[in-house]
């Protein structure tokens, strides 16, 4: 191959932000194959991270009833990229991991929902920022406590004790890697 001819030259991320680096926070899950291989992986692809929570094993909340428990945690990450690029990264991530989305809250090898971003509230027809649920969902609850507790709505306890959860510690990730 003629030495001057190079490969196409690499993409620069989706639209960059023309500022400091923004914090989003994002709620990771799996609950196929292996799962802590997917948070690994998850948290690998998604770039740096400033906190991650400790990890807890719940039972699928809605979809189908023959469906595996969740691995869930919370990771707190610091991106150039505007909220939507943000959003269309963590999709990129979850189809390279395998996700499909054939029924709804169905079994998924990873889900990387955006709970925030920043302090911005979002509204459009592909994002919700912050995210709709997350105030209702235990397993989202339990490890943003762990790393962001003042995003916890007053009344967060109620949804964590109703839920099925058991922590697990968050080496974890690394002692099985």
């Amino acid at each position: 191959m003629d030495p001057r001819i190079t490969a196409s030259p690499p993409r620069p991320p989706e639209r960059p932000l023309d500022r400091p680096l923004a914090r989003a926070i994002v709620a990771l899950g799996s609950n196929l194959g292996d799962r802590l291989h997917y948070l690994r992986f998850a948290l690998e692809e998604l770039g740096p991270i400033a906190a991650v929570s400790s990890i807890y094993e719940t039972a699928p909340v809605g979809g189908p009833a023959d469906q595996g428990d969740f691995l869930n945690m919370v990771a707190i990450v610091d991106t150039p990229l505007d909220p939507h690029a943000f959003l269309h990264q963590c999709q990129r991530i979850e189809s390279t991991a395998g996700r499909t989305r054939e029924v709804w809250s169905g079994p998924r090898t990873l889900d990387i929902d955006l709970l925030f971003y920043d302090d911005l509230s979002i509204a459009t027809a592909e994002l919700t920022v912050p995210h709709p649920r997350y105030a209702e969902r235990g397993f989202v609850l339990a490890p943003l406590f762990d790393v962001a507790p003042e995003r916890c709505p007053p009344n967060w306890r109620k949804f964590v004790e109703a839920s099925t959860i058991r922590r697990i510690d968050a080496a974890v990730l690394r002692r099985a890697g």
